[in-house]
């Protein structure tokens, strides 16, 4: 067995060694994949947007209908412990880690698709450190392809962070068996939504486009705050409709996600994006991202209004 990259986990409140048994085989969201999920970015014993993942994670658990056994504060709390647990907390070096929250409905030996009233959900947190993109992908680009696999933007399950990533798993085997990076996922009606772990920008001139939100896409953090900043880099950041077209009518792509950052996108279906290359407002914003975590970790807030 791989050893993992951490010496413990979090769970319900506890700190435990990361190998062993944890969950119970009857736990939901092992059975089922009954359970949603958050992943960010820590540095300095800094969680980055913290509020804005744990308000995602709570519209996740509202909209399947189950919560959390504890406050706000316990979570909070964990990852510090946790951080602390591995030597992650420090400024110099700075800690540098990604972490998963994951919360299950827990324990229900029924093994009934319905889930049981009165149930205890269960929370685990993990961290690792934060692995930077290889040196290819920032200096050459990603290579997307479109997958076969359709988002129906109606659909009420389209913007929850859930356990549930088959969808993603095929579209990333599609990607694999062709040698490129990622996969695109459109609408039934041809709109672009995302790719499996991140979201979509395209850049024309002084304008950066991203899909609107109700279109099949998560609510990335890392794309609100683009939407929000995209003036520190000179840009108009817009919000509206997409297709295909416009990725080969745009001078850049990128995709943005809350540990891997901007990331360049020179190729789609074989078609290549702009001139081929990583554009230079896409770096800018990658910089001006990565610039602000640090900036953040700095100052030791752990939530950021």
């Amino acid at each position: 067995m791989i050893k993992p990259a951490a010496s413990h986990i979090w769970l319900n409140g506890q700190l435990l060694p990361s190998v062993g048994a944890h969950l119970s085989a009857y736990d939901r969201g092992f059975q089922l994949g009954d359970g949603v999920f958050e992943a960010l970015r820590a540095r300095r014993g800094v969680a980055i947007e913290l509020d804005g993942h744990l308000a995602r994670l709570h519209a996740s658990l509202n909209a399947l209908a189950f919560e959390l056994p504890f406050g706000d504060e316990s979570v909070i709390a964990g990852i510090a412990d946790l951080l602390a647990a591995e030597g992650w907390d420090g400024d110099e070096p700075p800690g540098d880690v990604a972490i998963r929250i994951t919360v299950s409905r827990g324990y229900d030996p029924a093994r009934s698709v319905a889930p049981a009233s009165g149930g205890t959900a269960s929370v685990a947190i993990q961290a690792w450190p934060f692995k930077p993109p290889a040196g290819r992908v920032l200096e050459e680009g990603e290579r997307l392809i479109t997958s076969v696999i359709r988002r129906d933007a109606s659909s009420p399950i389209a913007g929850i962070k859930t356990t549930s990533r088959v969808e993603l798993v095929y579209a990333r085997l599609e990607a694999q068996r062709v040698g490129a990076d990622d996969a695109l996922f459109l609408t039934t009606d041809g709109r672009l939504t995302e790719a499996t772990t991140s979201n979509i920008l395209l850049i024309h001139g002084d304008t950066c486009a991203t899909p609107r939100l109700g279109t099949g896409l998560l609510a990335g953090t890392t794309r609100a705050w683009l939407v929000g900043h995209g003036s520190a880099v000179g840009l108009s950041m817009v919000e509206r409709d997409l297709r295909l077209d416009d990725v080969f009518e745009a001078d850049e792509m990128a995709t943005c996600a809350s540990i891997g950052g901007v990331l360049p996108v020179v190729r789609l279906d074989d078609r290549t994006i702009g001139d081929g290359k990583p554009g230079p407002r896409t770096i800018a914003m990658r910089a001006a991202r990565e610039s602000y975590i640090d900036a953040i970790s700095r100052r030791g807030a752990t939530t950021i209004g």
